[in-house]
C-alpha cells in the first residue's frame, strides 16, 4: 500500500473513502461504517478538519446527581472508558449530604505570547514596551472590535525575558480577556497584529506569535464535602492516604490526575471544545511550582469529613469554534443549561474533583477492579456474540472465573446456548 496519494485533498469525500478502501483492501460493510455518520454528517465534518473520509463515534452518557452552587444539572459525558459515568454519578450523590459542589473561577483571560529574538538591549527594550503599554494594547483591541463591545479586549501587557539555547529572549505577553470563548483565534490574531510594533521598540524580530494554554490567570476551582456518616471514617483515612501517595510519588500523582481528567475531557469533548489544550494546560499547572502535584486536595475538616477541593485552568468557550459546527455539542450545552464559559468551567472542574473521589475511593476502599471490571466483562460478551440477557450470563461467569477474555466468553456463549 502507498500513501503517496497525488491529488488526494482535492477529492471528494466520497472519492477519498473509495480510493482508500481500495488501498487498504477494505469490505463494503467497512467502507459503509465508515459512511455512517449520524449526527455530525459529512458536509459539516469535512468543513471542520482536511481529508474526511468519515466520522468516528463515542458513547455518549449522563452523569446525574450533581448539585452544584445549590443548582442541579445533568452532565453529558463522551467517554469510551467503563465505570466514569457511573463513578462520576456516585461521587456527586454522595456528596449532596454534604451540601454538594460549591465552584468559583477567574475571569477568562488568556495569554498571547510574542517571541522577540536578537534584541540588543533586553533591559531598555522592556522599559520601553512597558512605556508604550497603552498603544499596544488599542493595537489589539482594533483586531476585535465585537470582543471588547462585549467587555473583553486585551487588559494588560507584560513582558519576560527568558534564557535559552538560542540565547537571550523577549517575551511579550497580552492578557486577552476572551469573553465566553475558548479565544485561540482572537489571541492569535491580536498578537500577530501588534507584533510588528514590539519589533520597532525592541529592536529585536518577531519569532512566534500564538497562544498558550497553560491559562494561569483562568482557573476553575470546585469544593465539596463527604459526610463521614455517608462514606465512613475509615474511607475517609484510607482516602487521605491514597491522596498523599500521589503527593509524595510522581508515578502515582501521574495516574492520579488521569482520573481527574478522565471525567474532565469528557465533558469537554461532549461540548466542542479542546480536550488536548485543557490536558496540557491541567498538566503543565501541575508542575508550576516546579514539581509535578496533584491537582487535587484532600483533608479533614474540623468534624471529621472528608474535604475535596481542586483548581486547574480551564479555556473553555461556550461560542465558536465546534461548539457550533458540532450538533451535538450544541445539544451537550443545552441539556447542561449553562448561560457562560465560565459556568461551564466551574461544571468541568466540579466534575473533575468528583472523578477523582470515585477513582480514590474505589481503589482505597474497594480495589479499582470491582466495579471496572464488571463492566468490562460485558463488553467482552458483546464481542464474544452475546446479546440481550446472555450478557449478563456470560459476563458474571468470566468474572466468578477471573478469566475476563474473549475465548473463555466464547466458549460459555456455546455452552448457554446448548
Amino acid at each position: 500500500m502507498k500513501s503517496d496519494i497525488p491529488g488526494f485533498h482535492k477529492l471528494s469525500a466520497d472519492e477519498k473513502l473509495e480510493k482508500v478502501k481500495e488501498l487498504a483492501q477494505l469490505s463494503e460493510e467497512e467502507a459503509q461504517l465508515l459512511k455512517k455518520t449520524g449526527a455530525l454528517d459529512m458536509e459539516i465534518a469535512d468543513r471542520m478538519i482536511e481529508n474526511v473520509i468519515g466520522t468516528f463515534e463515542f458513547p455518549y452518557g449522563i452523569a446525574t446527581n450533581f448539585m452544584i452552587n445549590e443548582k442541579d444539572y445533568l452532565i453529558p459525558m463522551v467517554i469510551e472508558e467503563p465505570s466514569v459515568v457511573a463513578g462520576a454519578s456516585k461521587a456527586a450523590k454522595l456528596a449532596r449530604e454534604g451540601g454538594g459542589f460549591t465552584t468559583e473561577s477567574d475571569d477568562p483571560v488568556m495569554i498571547g505570547q510574542i517571541q522577540l529574538v536578537g534584541v540588543p538591549y533586553i533591559d531598555a527594550a522592556k522599559k520601553k514596551i512597558l512605556e508604550n503599554k497603552e498603544e499596544i494594547i488599542q493595537l489589539a483591541n482594533r483586531q476585535d472590535s465585537t470582543l471588547v463591545k462585549f467587555g473583553g479586549g486585551v487588559k494588560d501587557v507584560e513582558v519576560r525575558e527568558i534564557t535559552t539555547p538560542s540565547g537571550d529572549m523577549l517575551i511579550v505577553h497580552l492578557m486577552v480577556d476572551v469573553r465566553d470563548a475558548m479565544g485561540a483565534n482572537a489571541v492569535n490574531t491580536m498578537a500577530e497584529a501588534v507584533s510588528p510594533y514590539l519589533e520597532e521598540l525592541s529592536g529585536g524580530n518577531k519569532g512566534l506569535r500564538i497562544i498558550s494554554n497553560l491559562a494561569v490567570h483562568r482557573k476553575a476551582r470546585a469544593k465539596a464535602v463527604w459526610k463521614k456518616e455517608v462514606i465512613g471514617k475509615g474511607a475517609i483515612d484510607r482516602i487521605i492516604d491514597a491522596y498523599n501517595f500521589a503527593v509524595g510519588d510522581q508515578f502515582r500523582c501521574t495516574t492520579h490526575n488521569k482520573g481527574i481528567m478522565n471525567g474532565i475531557d469528557a465533558v469537554v469533548i461532549a461540548t466542542g471544545n479542546d480536550f488536548r489544550a485543557i490536558e496540557s494546560g491541567a498538566h503543565s499547572f501541575g508542575a508550576y511550582t516546579g514539581s509535578y502535584s496533584p491537582l487535587t486536595h484532600y483533608e479533614k475538616n474540623a468534624e471529621g469529613d472528608l474535604v475535596g477541593t481542586i483548581e486547574l485552568p480551564l479555556a473553555v468557550g461556550t461560542v465558536g469554534g465546534s461548539t457550533r459546527t458540532n450538533p451535538i455539542a450544541k445539544i451537550s450545552l443545552k441539556i447542561l443549561g449553562v448561560k457562560t464559559a465560565k459556568e461551564l468551567s466551574e461544571v468541568i472542574a466540579a466534575v473533575g474533583l468528583a472523578q477523582n473521589f470515585a477513582a480514590i475511593r474505589a481503589l482505597a476502599c474497594e480495589g479499582i477492579q470491582q466495579g471496572h471490571m464488571k463492566l468490562h466483562a460485558k463488553n467482552i460478551a458483546v464481542i464474544a456474540g452475546a446479546e440481550g440477557p446472555l450478557i449478563e450470563q456470560v459476563a458474571k461467569q468470566i468474572i466468578e472465573e477471573k478469566n475476563i477474555t474473549v475465548s473463555r466468553a466464547q466458549e460459555i456463549l456455546e455452552e448457554l446456548k446448548k
